[in-house]
């Protein structure tokens, strides 16, 4: 009889707990979505006003920074995120917007070569080989930036991505005491890039960790000189 007792105690002490427990979560994921949902509005917010989308709006800059990706996705088709960045690329070079690039991506393997392929790829569509400086340690988006002025010594540029991409660029190098402007390059639709999209909400939250634990690029290395850019 005690037994019984004890087991049915038992059993309403982990119904309780586990009610508990659930009413933790969902009070911890709440705040998880509200954070997220305040990272993205803030970036937003502080990137108005310097993110363009035609070339005849956008300030001249002496150097572009194109961010990195892969051409090919991982089942073997085209990525229209790198086909669209290299079209925008060349676009701000025929416009004379951009003179040099500085192509920033990851190079973690011999078999996986971000910062060359889409070298590879502006030289095909008329860029000067002697127009673009490779980065081969752009491992995320905030290291790009911030190696812009550590190693290629640029504190004003403009970026090319896609317009979510370029909002947070744009907040990292301004965050950065950096003047950043941003170019898009067309936009993959919805389907196609949910994946991506919904990574960027959550990538948006980490720059805000990013700068409160004071994070730093995974490697710095040598400088690299460029010529320097005379802002208007």
């Amino acid at each position: 009889m005690k037994t019984d007792v004890l087991l049915k105690r038992w059993a309403a002490w982990l119904v309780n707990r586990q009610k508990q427990l659930f009413g933790v979560a969902i009070i911890m994921a709440a705040c998880g979505l509200l954070l997220v949902v305040w990272a993205n509005r803030q970036i937003e917010k502080q990137a108005q006003g310097y993110v363009f989308a035609h070339t005849d709006s956008i300030p001249a800059r002496q150097v572009a920074l194109l961010l990195g990706t892969s051409p090919f996705l991982r089942d073997g088709r085209q990525n229209l995120y790198f086909n669209y960045r290299i079209e925008a690329a060349v676009d701000l070079f025929k416009a004379r917007k951009a003179k040099l690039f500085v192509v920033s991506g990851d190079n973690g393997s011999k078999e996986y070569n971000e910062p060359e392929a889409m070298r590879l790829a502006l030289m095909q569509a008329g860029v000067p080989d002697s127009c673009i400086f490779l980065d081969y340690a752009g491992f995320r988006t905030f290291d790009s930036v911030y190696r812009m002025r550590a190693i290629f010594g640029q504190d004003a540029f403009v970026v090319v991505s896609q317009p979510f991409h370029n909002e947070r660029a744009v907040y990292i190098g301004r965050r950065l005491g950096m003047q950043v402007i941003a170019f898009n390059a067309r936009d993959v639709n919805q389907f196609v890039g949910f994946k991506t999209q919904m990574r960027e909400k959550l990538a948006r939250l980490k720059v805000f960790i990013d700068f409160l634990i004071g994070t730093k690029p995974r490697f710095l290395g040598e400088k690299v000189y460029l010529p320097a850019n005379q802002v208007p």
